[in-house]
């Protein structure tokens, strides 16, 4: 089991760039790729989910929180839907932190799953996991990369590249946002705090190097780059249901006195 379910494959399949978008988008055939060396990794990645990404900029709680019109209710609501799958991927990245490949990401401090927790307890109080709730869309994210922790855990690199280069890049952006539009507090806002580097930029280009010399010792690189359409899916997939929450009014949050 993949942990993708029926639905959600369809999805992703209608979502998915075709397979060999890679090659078409390098301008490699089949005759070329023989006599030219393959693309690096993470150049796949970037360029299989690259109208992914677009997407997930124009869909959902995403979208809203772009365009500064998110509620802070959406917001804790996504930031704690999203913490199954950090703990899932970093708790996975640590069992294979010895392994080739893996070992070369475990020198970074860039951990985002207790600055979540920080950041829930800042907006909502300590009892922030009974009043806030898990939605079937952030259970099956995090059942999936669990899933993929399996194994030789290669494909761990997929959700690295997804979700950490996310936070150095367009994260950086949103703290910004949130911290203007539903005026958030520094104390709300660790999740985009790396306080372990002065210099996010050389951390991204460090970061975005060990992923793809990682990657590469991977014995199915392709399979790490197909698994990145798959995180994708599912964050659109996830930003969906919490927008679709928000709207229905089950995802009410008092902010702290």
């Amino acid at each position: 089991m993949t942990g993708l379910g029926a639905q959600g494959r369809r999805r992703l399949t209608r979502r998915s760039l075709p397979s060999n978008a890679i090659a078409e988008a390098t301008g490699m055939t089949a005759t070329t790729a023989e006599s030219s060396s393959p693309p690096s990794v993470v150049t796949g990645l970037y360029l299989r989910t690259k109208a992914l990404h677009a997407e997930a900029e124009r869909t959902g709680v995403i979208r809203n929180l772009l365009r500064g019109e998110a509620s802070r209710a959406g917001y804790i609501l996504l930031l704690r839907n999203l913490l199954p799958a950090y703990q899932a991927m970093e708790h996975g990245l640590d069992r294979h932190r010895g392994s080739p490949g893996i070992a070369l990401l475990s020198r970074f401090r860039i951990e985002r799953s207790l600055a979540i927790v920080s950041d829930l307890a800042a907006l909502c109080g300590e009892r922030w996991i009974e009043d806030i709730p898990l939605l079937a869309a952030g259970e099956i994210y995090a059942n999936r990369i669990a899933h993929v922790a399996g194994g030789d855990g290669m494909r761990l690199i997929a959700h690295a590249y997804t979700r950490y280069l996310g936070d150095l890049s367009g994260g950086q952006i949103l703290q910004r946002l949130l911290a203007r539009t539903l005026e958030l507090r520094p104390s709300e806002l660790a999740f985009y705090d790396f306080p372990h580097y002065s210099d996010l930029d050389m951390l991204k280009a460090d970061y975005r190097k060990a992923l793809d010399e990682a990657a590469a010792l991977a014995p199915d690189p392709q399979s790490v780059v197909e698994e990145g359409a798959i995180a994708f899916s599912m964050n659109i997939d996830l930003s969906c249901a919490v927008e679709a929450a928000v709207l229905q009014g089950s995802a009410t949050v008092a902010p702290v006195e």
